[in-house]
């Protein structure tokens, strides 16, 4: 970041940071323990790397290139000056999120340390953004018990109910053989709901802790109650719920899609889905596993996409007729969902290959079959109004910053957090 310079350095720190996770990642897998789930060195290195490059990149943003080249998301977390060592290093190694993250932002980070993360903002009579301190700092301890039961309630479904469920089980030879069709489906869907309870534990795990520090603060909901979930990575409710491929993937890992987002789709000029799958599989490892899952997520977006565009107008009134669509919806979604991933759990590639070869390839056929036969609308990926607005915000919050002599970075979490909101949004009109 020092050496090079402003200009290129998040170029050099994406290629340097995820070149040598590729190397611990081959590393842990081909030397020290192939095949396994143990917690090693390589987790923390995946959320540094995050941390890393999201910094480059927020930093290249707010040095070097203009505001109107910038989305919201990137005008609000745009760093406006080099951190110090010590924020550096805070940033990347605080004990919150050392082990399993979540990933937050830069400016998030720092306007929690610096203790400005309570101070809420409104609009004022003259448009310009006012702090309001009237309310008492915030406290997380009903949010860290709900986050802990769920812990509790994920940690016993997993040793209770997965390992009688494994996904391997979709493989085996007997199974294959005597098993209907409705049954291999039945289970398939079944053997991957079960796997997901790690997932859910260790990540609501790593919020807790987060919030149990006092970090994760969003503002209040429309009932005064406190939010606390800035940094949360799962919306299990969503999740299970889930009626597109998209809505699915917007709810799971949510900091890492964001991360994929931010550095990869945003910056893309040539096919961003395909480059955010791939970066999405460097990232992950090197099990060949994790590559078929990525490429196949590619055309079920895809197709999903198009299938969306194409017949979901049709379906929207009368309620009857809507409801009839989400219930067709979410079954196929969790289907194409558990055949997708099913590589990422067996990790192999001979194993991966029985599974798909048992169902004869048939989601792959009709996905590439969606995409050639249906039209794709194209996506828009210029700017909107709503940016145009909160860029003129951005500049006028900054201004006032600079007027009181405060470092232009210190935007208060909650316009970030607006900003965010409003690059979902706009994400997901080009969805």
């Amino acid at each position: 970041m020092i050496i090079i310079g402003v200009e290129n350095m998040h170029k050099y720190c994406f290629v340097f940071a995820l070149g040598y996770l590729t190397v611990c990642q081959i590393t842990r897998v081909y030397i020290f323990d192939y095949g396994q789930y143990s917690a090693d060195f390589s987790g923390p290195m995946m959320i540094i790397t995050q941390k890393i490059t999201s910094l480059a990149y927020e930093i290249h943003d707010g040095m070097f290139r203009k505001d109107e080249e910038l989305t919201a998301s990137q005008r609000g977390l745009a760093v406006r000056r080099m951190p110090s060592l010590l924020e550096y290093l805070s940033y990347n190694c605080n004990f919150m999120g050392i082990l399993a993250g979540p990933l937050c932002s830069y400016k998030d980070y720092i306007t929690f340390i610096e203790g400005r993360s309570y101070h809420m903002t409104r609009s004022g009579e003259n448009g310009k953004e006012e702090i309001q301190n009237e309310r008492a700092e915030p406290s997380p301890n009903v949010a860290v018990i709900q986050k802990l039961l769920v812990c509790g309630l994920s940690l016993l479904f997993h040793l209770t109910i997965s390992n009688t469920l494994p996904v391997e089980y979709n493989i085996d030879e007997n199974f294959q053989a005597t098993a209907s069709w409705p049954t291999k489906v039945i289970y398939l869907y079944v053997s991957l709901l079960a796997a997901r309870p790690k997932y859910y534990f260790a990540w609501t795990l790593a919020d807790a802790i987060n919030n149990a520090a006092g970090f994760g603060f969003r503002g209040y909901d429309e009932n005064g109650t406190a939010r606390w979930d800035l940094i949360s990575n799962l919306r299990i409710q969503q999740i299970e719920m889930s009626t597109s491929f998209k809505m699915f993937l917007d709810n799971w890992n949510i900091q890492t899609a964001l991360w994929l987002k931010r550095v990869c789709y945003e910056r893309a000029s040539l096919s961003p889905t395909i480059q955010t799958f791939v970066l999405s599989a460097i990232w992950h490892g090197v099990y060949p596993g994790y590559y078929l899952t990525f490429l196949t997520g590619v055309v079920m977006t895809l197709a999903a996409r198009a299938m969306r565009n194409n017949f979901r107008h049709y379906f929207i009134k009368p309620p009857q007729l809507k409801l009839l669509y989400d219930v067709i919806t979410w079954i196929v979604t969790q289907i194409a969902i558990s055949y997708t991933v099913v590589p990422f759990v067996l990790l192999s590639v001979k194993p991966s290959f029985m599974f798909y070869s048992s169902w004869y390839y048939g989601l792959h056929v009709a996905g590439i079959l969606v995409l050639l036969l249906l039209p794709v609308k194209k996506t828009q990926r210029g700017k909107n109004t709503q940016e145009n607005v909160q860029l003129a915000r951005s500049k006028k919050f900054d201004e006032r910053e600079n007027s009181l002599g405060q470092n232009s970075f210190s935007t208060t979490n909650n316009v970030c957090n607006q900003n965010q909101e409003i690059a979902s949004r706009h994400s997901s009109l080009k969805q």
